[in-house]
């Protein structure tokens, strides 16, 4: 009778540790994630920063308001204070991963706005005024709505820390709201 031996055989005493050690460690994916939030956030921040106090070679909130009159948005500062509220408040928490579906929500109700009121008339490449850059931000928002705000992230510690389908409805469906009632003053 031939008896087959392991060479290995865990230890109990070393196979928690082990295991411990596997869920401290990043992955590419949730420094992936990070890289996407901080860069897309940030750049959404300095966007309402532009809208909201001139920064950034932006026109500030006198000229944006006199820029959202023009489109029909009435009073046009005080629709200029929520639009560049939106996205600077939305890009930071995006940013943090703080409030994701909400800050998701904020992005996506300017974006659809934008592409109702600006970009919408003009198809879709950006060379044309279309709604190229409004889909994108738009999908990237939903999508980390969708997916989490990751391993890094202020929001990792609640319930909506992990993302899913009742995140990305949510996120979805308060921009769609804000963004029609926006559309209906």
């Amino acid at each position: 009778m031939v008896t087959k031996h392991s060479l290995y055989r865990p230890s109990t005493t070393t196979e928690p540790r082990a295991r411990d050690a596997s869920l401290t460690r990043s992955s590419a994916s949730d420094w992936g994630l990070l890289l996407v939030r901080l860069t897309f956030g940030v750049l959404m921040a300095g966007h309402g920063a532009q809208k909201l106090f001139g920064l950034f070679g932006g026109g500030g909130l006198t000229e944006t308001g006199r820029g959202f009159a023009a489109l029909g948005y009435r009073p046009g500062k005080l629709f200029a204070v929520i639009g560049g509220l939106s996205e600077l408040l939305g890009g930071l928490g995006l940013a943090l991963g703080f409030l994701t579906p909400l800050a998701a929500a904020a992005l996506i109700g300017v974006m659809i706005n934008a592409m109702a009121t600006v970009t919408g008339a003009h198809g879709l490449w950006d060379a044309d005024g279309g709604v190229e850059y409004s889909v994108c931000i738009t999908v990237v928002a939903l999508a980390v709505a969708l997916i989490g705000p990751g391993r890094f992230a202020v929001d990792r510690f609640f319930r909506w820390g992990s993302g899913g389908w009742p995140e990305g409805a949510l996120a979805l469906g308060l921009g769609g709201v804000g963004s029609a009632i926006t559309l209906s003053l």
